[in-house]
């Protein structure tokens, strides 16, 4: 389970979120999954990211699956939710309720409604740390257009508004600028494929896609690419080989859908998405459903 004193360390699931056949949310799944993914050896879970197509939730909706994943957290199991919004009022507003509901820690993105300037992402980040949760910034330059660099994390992380980041960029040349500018600044690996290049550069956390299918075998590589000794980077490397083919649907377009078929073929809950997002190409569900057959039949869960 996730370190108390640093709760938003080790392998937060952003969780893929079920839907019942009218795509209204199914909340008893929802927890069942939450327990699944503790039962599995993640240390907490990330509800309302991308992935958990919080775009697409009204407020109580939204609300409710945070309050649903704290309610069924075991004790010592953290939960991160996303409280990204346009407005940095409105992202308070959604930190002060999952303060409320028991969350753990936050993830934020920079404000994202405009190509924001360096100023605005600076207050952005004061207004959400004024409610006193952990912050882990999100860096996604790819969708938002705002690209929280090395120098900007530094000055967030030297005025104590934010405790990690989330780093989706995939270019693994900026963890090691990141420890230079902002040394204590925790990375977290925030796309699957590059877990183990991340975790050789220090990494102390990673928010995941993949393990909401395949938990264990999931966490274990997480644990070997981010424990410093080099007999187990020789063990991950060919279960990081194996997986990666499955793992890099996490950074592509369709990486909702793609996870959620993934699930389900695995015998877990993935079920559609809602709107804007669109079932997959005949193409696209054959490659991913050759991807994870694979995985599953060398033994992974």
């Amino acid at each position: 389970m996730t370190n108390s004193a640093r709760p938003w360390h080790g392998v937060h699931v952003a969780t893929a979120l079920p839907f019942h056949g009218d795509l209204s949310v199914d909340y008893d799944a929802f927890a069942e999954h939450v327990r699944f993914l503790a039962a599995g050896g993640c240390d907490g879970v990330t509800p309302n990211g991308s992935l958990g197509e919080y775009q697409t939730l009204t407020a109580e909706e939204r609300a409710r699956v945070v309050e649903t994943a704290v309610q069924a957290a075991p004790d010592g199991f953290g939960v991160m939710p996303g409280v990204a919004a346009y407005g940095a009022f409105e992202a308070r507003r959604w930190a002060e309720q999952a303060a409320e509901a028991g969350a753990t820690s936050l993830l934020l993105l920079p404000p994202n409604a405009y190509r924001a300037e360096r100023a605005a992402v600076v207050e952005h980040y004061r207004e959400v740390a004024k409610v006193g949760l952990p912050v882990v910034a999100y860096n996604n330059p790819i969708d938002t257009k705002v690209d929280l660099t090395p120098d900007l994390l530094a000055e967030l992380f030297q005025e104590g508004t934010i405790v990690g980041v989330k780093e989706f960029t995939g270019d693994v040349r900026r963890a090691y600028q990141i420890s230079e500018l902002a040394p204590g600044l925790d990375l977290l690996v925030g796309a699957d494929d590059v877990l183990l290049e991340l975790g050789m550069a220090g990494a102390v956390g990673w928010i995941a896609g993949y393990p909401n299918m395949i938990p264990r075998s999931t966490v274990e590589l997480y644990r070997l690419a981010t424990s410093g000794d080099p007999a187990d980077l020789a063990r991950a490397l060919p279960v990081y080989r194996d997986l990666h083919p499955l793992l890099r649907w996490d950074s592509k377009t369709e990486f909702v859908q793609s996870i959620k078929l993934s699930m389900d073929i695995a015998g877990r809950r993935g079920g559609a998405c809602r709107p804007p997002r669109m079932p997959l190409s005949p193409e696209q569900t054959a490659r991913i459903t050759a991807d994870t057959e694979a995985v599953i039949a060398k033994g992974y869960k």
